[in-house]
Parts: structure tokens; C-alpha cells; sequence
């Protein structure tokens, strides 16, 4: 005759196992709800930095060397959006759906002249260009001395002779509809963190 074991009953737990569950527990629910309000506030976070940056701030990087040596190629700088520009400051600006940067010469207008030595002139008086390191008459196919249209700007970079601008008809004066904005601040490289003028 065979007997079978009776199983053996299971443990109680004590009160202690069932408090320390009952904490872990609410720590995994709680750690739950951080983790999703974390993300929901990061992916909020990036929203509006997305739309500030898209709408006021626009950042960009810089490509090619027209605008050495203020702007070097790779530099990552920053924008704001408006339409008071004035002579000297940096724009960006859309053009055949690329974005460049020049700075600006002369506003709605004006008269620009540029002497063969690339001396500018903006209604009779030479520009005093100390962001330049060197001067040159560069890529020029318009007739001077040449007078802004309303409601533009004439646009030069720094390389003088390197950079394809307002003294070319295939880029001409820019129009208020075409600037994505002036660029005020460069981010990138960390070195040269700073406002620009």
C-alpha cells in the first residue's frame, strides 16, 4: 500500500515580505509615471524649442567661404527673424533654394559705387569696412554707380573676391520676402561663442 505526501501548505508571508512588495509595488508604479511625464514634458520641451527656433530663431550652418573671415564654413550660428535691417548687418536670406548669408550694403534707394581697388561707396561716401581683410571689385556684371530698388537690399560678403552677391545680376538685391533673418549669435565651435555685428 502506497501513501502520497500531503503538500506541504505554502509559507504565509510575513508582514514584513508584504510591506516590502507593497513598496516595491508603488515604486515601480510611481517610477512609471515619472518615466511617461518625463517624456511627455521632453517631447513638449523640443516642440517649442522646434517652433522658436523654426518661427523667431532660425539656426543655421554655415557652407562656402563667402563671409570669411567673420563666418567660417561649418560654423553653426543663429538668427532672428524681423524686417528692420540696417547698412552692415548680417542677413540670411533664400536664394533658388539654398539659404545664404551676406551682409548689407545699402538699403531701398541708395546709390552703391564700388572703385576698382573694391573701395564701396553708398551715395558718394566710402564705407568704412572694418570686418574686411582685404578689398576687390570681385564678380561684378551690373552698371554702377547702381541705384537699390524699393523695397530691397543690396547684399555683399566679406570675401569680397570670392562671393557671388548683389554685384551680380543672378543674385541681385534681395527682397523683404526672400530674408529669413539677421545673424546675431554664433554657437558653434564652443571657442567663438558670441554675439556678432
Amino acid at each position: 500500500m502506497t501513501h502520497s505526501k500531503r503538500p506541504l501548505p505554502a509559507e504565509r508571508p510575513t508582514v514584513n515580505q508584504l510591506e516590502a512588495e507593497l513598496a516595491r509595488e508603488k515604486y515601480r508604479r510611481r517610477y512609471g509615471r515619472v518615466m511617461r511625464s518625463t517624456i511627455y514634458t521632453l517631447i513638449i520641451v523640443a516642440a517649442v524649442v522646434v517652433l522658436v527656433a523654426t518661427l523667431w530663431l532660425p539656426v543655421l550652418q554655415i557652407y562656402g567661404s563667402s563671409m570669411t573671415p567673420t563666418l567660417e564654413e561649418g560654423e553653426i550660428v543663429v538668427s532672428v527673424k524681423g524686417s528692420d535691417f540696417c547698412q552692415g548687418d548680417m542677413i540670411a536670406f533664400y536664394y533658388n533654394n539654398k539659404i545664404l548669408v551676406k551682409r548689407v550694403i545699402a538699403e531701398s534707394g541708395q546709390w552703391v559705387d564700388i572703385s576698382e581697388d573694391g573701395t564701396v561707396y553708398v551715395d558718394g561716401e566710402p564705407l568704412d569696412e572694418t570686418y574686411l581683410t582685404e578689398k576687390a571689385f570681385g564678380d561684378c556684371d551690373i552698371k554702377l554707380p547702381y541705384q537699390v530698388p524699393d523695397g530691397r537690399y543690396f547684399v555683399m560678403g566679406d570675401h569680397r573676391s570670392s562671393s557671388v552677391d548683389s554685384r551680380h545680376s543672378a543674385v541681385g538685391c534681395v527682397a523683404d520676402e526672400q530674408i529669413l533673418g539677421k545673424i546675431v549669435f554664433r554657437v558653434w565651435p564652443l571657442n567663438t561663442l558670441g554675439g556678432l555685428n
